[in-house]
C-alpha cells in the first residue's frame, strides 16, 4: 500500500466514526522541543528521577522544587504547540474528535485550542496545596521564591501532576476508561505503551471492538497486538496529511 492510500484510509476511518478519541504521549510534544522522559535523549538521562518521587518531595521540597522549576517551567515552559496539537484542535472544532486523553502534563493541547482534554497524569499548568488541596494557576509569582506556599493555609504547593508514588486521580482515570469504552475509533499518537496504568487504556477500547489507529515513529507495544491501521512517522507530518485528506 502506498502512502497516499494509507492517509485516505485514515481519513475514511475518521469520517465513518461516530465517536473518535485521541490518546497522546510524549511523542506528540517532542517536536515542540519537549524531550521524553525515557530513552537516550530522555529527561532521565540528565536528571535523577528521585526529585519527582512524592516521598522525596515531602522531605526535601526545596531541592525538589529547584529541579521542578528548572525542568518544567524554565525549560518546558518555553514550548509552543506544534501542528499535530493544532490538527487535533481542528478536529474537535469540526465536531469530529470527542476528546483527547493525554499522558502529557505540558498543557499544549489546551494552548492549541482543544477543550475536552483528559489529563491522565495531571498538569504543570496548575499547583495544588499539600495542606488544603486548593488549586492555583502556576503563575510566575509563585515561582519567584522557592518553595512556593499556599496563599490560604501556608502549606507548600506542588505541581498538580502525578509524582512517583502517587495514584492516578480517580476522576481522570474514570473519564479515560469511559471514553475508551464508548468511542468507535481510538487514535494513538506518540506513545509506546510502556507506562502503566495509562498503557492499558487502548486495550479497554479494543475490548469494545473499537478501531485502533496508531501514529508513531516506530512500532510500539500496540502495533502488532491491537492496532488496525499503523501510520509510521512524526506526529506533525502524519496529522497534516490526514487533515489534508479530510479537507
Amino acid at each position: 500500500m502506498i502512502d497516499s492510500d494509507i492517509y485516505k484510509q485514515a481519513a475514511e476511518y475518521i469520517l465513518k466514526s461516530t465517536r473518535t478519541a485521541a490518546f497522546t504521549g510524549a511523542g506528540i510534544s517532542v517536536e515542540s522541543n519537549i524531550p521524553p522522559f525515557r530513552g537516550a535523549n530522555g529527561l532521565w538521562s540528565r536528571y535523577n528521577p528521585e526529585f519527582l518521587d512524592i516521598s522525596y518531595f515531602r522531605k526535601n521540597n526545596l531541592e525538589s522544587w529547584k529541579l521542578i522549576k528548572e525542568v518544567f517551567y524554565d525549560y518546558f515552559g518555553k514550548a509552543e504547540p506544534n501542528s499535530a496539537h493544532f490538527a487535533l484542535a481542528w478536529l474537535e472544532n469540526q465536531n469530529i474528535l470527542s476528546s483527547i486523553i493525554t499522558q502529557n502534563i505540558d498543557n499544549l493541547h489546551q494552548r492549541a485550542g482543544s477543550k475536552n482534554v483528559i489529563e491522565y497524569h495531571g498538569t504543570s499548568h496548575k499547583l495544588i496545596c499539600t495542606g488544603c488541596n486548593t488549586i492555583f494557576t502556576a503563575e510566575e509569582r509563585y515561582l519567584e521564591k522557592l518553595p512556593p506556599f499556599c496563599d490560604l493555609c501556608g502549606s507548600v504547593l506542588k505541581p498538580d501532576f502525578v509524582f512517583f508514588g502517587e495514584p492516578i486521580p480517580l476522576s481522570a482515570s474514570g473519564l479515560a476508561i469511559k471514553e475508551a469504552e464508548i468511542c468507535d475509533l481510538f487514535i494513538i499518537i506518540g506513545t509506546t505503551g510502556e507506562i502503566m496504568p495509562a498503557s492499558m487504556i487502548p486495550y479497554h477500547a479494543k475490548e469494545n471492538n473499537t478501531k485502533i489507529m496508531e501514529i508513531n515513529i516506530s512500532p510500539s507495544n500496540y502495533t502488532n497486538s491491537i492496532t488496525d491501521l499503523y501510520l509510521e512517522g512524526k506526529a506533525t507530518g502524519v496529522m497534516e496529511k490526514i487533515i489534508n485528506e479530510l479537507r
